[in-house]
């Protein structure tokens, strides 16, 4: 058992590598071609402003940082084991979503979707100590996925015609509130979720404050509302 940990511990660390190293592999992804969608999606008001991708790197970094910390100083933690299988399941997936969002945004969603449940599943059993290298990378992770895989639904709501593209905005920027609020309140601790779900939510507001401001509005809302559990998770450090 000891054994088994242990390379459960080396193969979350090279998964996360894997997922790194993914978008050296998919030249020139920057979002779905507004093409790929039977409705083309120019500029919809689900999707955040772009500067806001740039926390993947910082997700990126930490994930390695912190899963390389435990697998030198807790390879065979019963905690930190228990947060490593699903979130082994998570990467492995996001290794090859950026492949698979080239080509389909649909499968993409559905597997952005599994990407956000089994890091949620790592996210609640992270451990309560080691908590930087643990529970807040995983937890920025999990937060980011938070917003982005309602941005997906959002994109394939309005993209395939089932909603229009402000009723699609305002349906997925509602339900990542929802989602965000009740993890972080229900986790009350690792901060670093509600602050990525806060992020995801604040740029929005920037893509939207002139030419969709019901959605910059609502985003704004839940940005603040989110602030309460975050900063509850904060004093519970």
């Amino acid at each position: 058992m000891p054994a088994s940990r242990t390379i459960v511990a080396a193969l979350c660390l090279l998964l996360s590598l894997a997922f790194a190293a993914s978008p050296f592999f998919v030249e020139g992804f920057a979002g779905f071609d507004p093409n790929q969608f039977p409705v083309p999606q120019n500029n919809p008001p689900v999707q955040p402003a772009g500067y806001a991708f740039a926390i993947w790197g910082v997700i990126y970094g930490w994930l390695i940082l912190g899963l390389t910390w435990g697998l030198f100083k807790a390879p065979k933690d019963g905690q930190w084991h228990d947060m490593r299988k699903p979130l082994c399941a998570s990467l492995a997936v996001g290794a090859a979503w950026l492949a698979v969002a080239v080509a389909s945004p649909m499968w993409a969603s559905v597997l952005i979707w599994i990407m956000l449940l089994s890091a949620l599943a790592a996210l609640f059993v992270a451990p309560v100590s080691d908590q930087p290298w643990a529970a807040w990378p995983v937890g920025l992770y999990a937060g980011w996925l938070s917003a982005a895989s309602c941005v997906s639904l959002g994109l394939l709501a309005a993209g395939y015609g089932w909603l229009d593209e402000t009723t699609a905005a305002l349906a997925f920027v509602g339900l990542a509130i929802v989602i965000g609020g009740f993890v972080q309140g229900a986790l009350g601790r690792a901060p670093t979720y509600g602050i990525a779900v806060i992020w995801a939510l604040v740029a929005v507001v920037v893509a939207n404050y002139e030419t969709t401001p019901i959605v910059a509005y609502v985003a704004g809302g839940g940005a603040l509302a989110l602030i309460f559990p975050t900063l509850k998770a904060f004093r519970a450090v």
